[in-house]
C-alpha cells in the first residue's frame, strides 16, 4: 500500500496544482448566465441534472464549476476584484476563512422566495444551507464487523491494515481526528495524543489517502474496507452496487451544514439569487433527496425518504456533533503539517 500513502513531498504537490488549477473566463459573464462553484462527482451530477433545467426555464444558464471547497477559496484570493465564481458551496470550516477575507457577502433573504420554507437552523446570514452532511465510519460488512466508534479501529485487530485514513485538508477526517483527541487526549484540541496514535498505529494503517475519491476507490478496489465517510459518500457506493453500511460512532456523529455564498463582486448577483432559491425549493429537494444523491433536507416542507432516515430522522438532527470550526482554522495549518511529517515515509 506504500503507493497509497501520501507523502509530504506528495501533499506539497497536490497544493501547488490547487493554486495553479485555471480560472474561469469571466469575460463570458452575462445577464443570463451564472458560475456556481460545485463538489466535484455526485453534487456535479445532481445539480446538472436537477437545479440546471429548473434555471433553464428562468432563461438562466448554469455553469457548474466542480472545485473541493479548499480550491474555491485558493482561486478567490488569487483574483482580488474579479471572483471566478458567482456563489461558493461551503462548509462552516471554509465558511468562516471566506468571511474573514472579505470573499463573501451577507444575503438579502428578501430576494428568495423560497426562504421561509427553511426551517431556523438553516437560515445563515451569509446564504441558505441545501443540506447537512452527517458523517461517520463506512465499513464493507462482507470484510469487517459492525465497528462501535473510532476506538475500535485501533483497538480492534479485525480492522489492522483495513481502515484508510486522509490528512486534514478533509472535513471529515478533521472531524473524526477532533473526536479522536477527546477519546484518546484531554480534549478536542489536543492533536499530538493523535499524533503519537498514527505514529504507533501507522504499520497497521490500510492507506493514507490523498482525497476522499481516492478512499472511494481503494474501498471499491477492496484495498480497504473502512474509512471516514458521509451518508452520500455510502448511499454513492450502495448505488453503484457496492457493499457498504453506514455507522454513527459511539461518541456522536459530527454534522457539517453545507451553505452557497454570494461572492463579493459577483457577476450575475441576480442569478445568483436564482440559484439559491431553486436549491432550496421544495421541487428540488424533492428531487435530491433520491438515490443516488440522496442529500439530507433543509426545505421543512420536504419529507425524508425511508433510505435517509435509515441514516438519519428529522429528531436526530438535534443530537449531532458541530464543532467549533473558527477554533479548528486556528489550528488546521499546524495540524496539517504535523500529520504530514508523521505519516511521512
Amino acid at each position: 500500500m506504500r503507493n497509497n500513502i501520501m507523502t509530504r513531498r506528495g501533499f506539497t504537490t497536490a497544493l501547488a496544482a490547487t493554486a495553479m488549477m485555471p480560472f474561469l473566463p469571466r469575460s463570458a459573464a452575462s445577464a443570463g448566465r451564472i458560475v456556481a462553484a460545485i463538489f466535484p462527482n455526485a453534487w456535479e451530477d445532481a445539480y446538472r441534472r436537477i437545479i440546471g433545467p429548473m434555471l433553464a426555464e428562468k432563461g438562466i444558464e448554469l455553469t457548474l464549476a466542480p472545485t473541493l471547497a479548499s480550491a474555491q477559496l485558493a482561486k478567490m484570493m488569487a483574483s482580488a476584484g474579479n471572483p471566478p465564481f458567482d456563489t461558493l458551496l461551503m462548509s462552516p470550516g471554509q465558511t468562516a476563512v471566506a468571511a474573514e477575507n472579505d470573499l463573501i457577502e451577507k444575503i438579502d433573504p428578501s430576494r428568495l422566495s423560497n426562504w421561509d420554507q427553511l426551517d431556523d437552523a438553516f437560515k445563515s446570514e451569509w446564504g441558505p444551507i441545501v443540506t447537512v452532511e452527517v458523517n461517520g465510519i463506512a465499513y464493507n460488512p462482507d470484510a469487517v464487523p459492525r465497528p462501535k466508534g473510532y476506538r475500535d479501529l485501533f483497538e480492534n485487530p479485525a480492522y489492522d491494515k483495513k481502515v484508510a485514513w486522509i490528512g486534514f485538508g478533509s472535513n471529515t477526517a478533521t472531524m473524526a481526528y477532533v473526536q479522536l483527541a477527546s477519546i484518546f487526549g484531554k480534549g478536542p484540541d489536543d492533536m499530538d495524543a493523535v499524533f503519537k496514535l498514527f505514529k504507533d498505529y501507522l504499520p497497521k494503517v490500510g492507506a493514507i489517502a490523498e482525497s476522499g475519491s481516492q478512499q472511494m476507490t481503494l474501498y471499491q478496489q477492496g484495498e480497504i474496507a473502512v474509512f471516514m465517510a458521509s451518508t452520500n459518500n455510502v448511499a454513492t457506493l450502495k448505488a453503484r452496487g457496492v457493499s457498504c453500511e453506514f455507522v454513527h460512532p459511539e461518541t456522536g456523529s459530527p454534522a457539517v451544514p453545507v451553505a452557497i455564498h454570494l461572492t463579493k463582486g459577483a457577476a450575475n448577483a441576480d442569478n445568483a439569487y436564482a440559484y439559491m432559491d431553486a436549491t432550496i425549493s421544495k421541487a428540488a429537494q424533492d428531487k435530491l433527496k433520491l438515490p443516488p444523491t440522496e442529500q439530507i433536507p433543509t426545505n421543512k416542507n420536504v419529507e425524508f425518504t425511508p433510505g435517509i432516515e435509515a441514516y438519519v430522522t428529522k429528531e436526530q438532527l438535534k443530537t449531532f456533533v458541530y464543532l467549533d470550526w473558527a477554533a479548528i482554522n486556528k489550528h488546521r495549518a499546524e495540524w496539517t503539517k504535523a500529520f504530514d511529517r508523521v505519516i511521512k515515509i
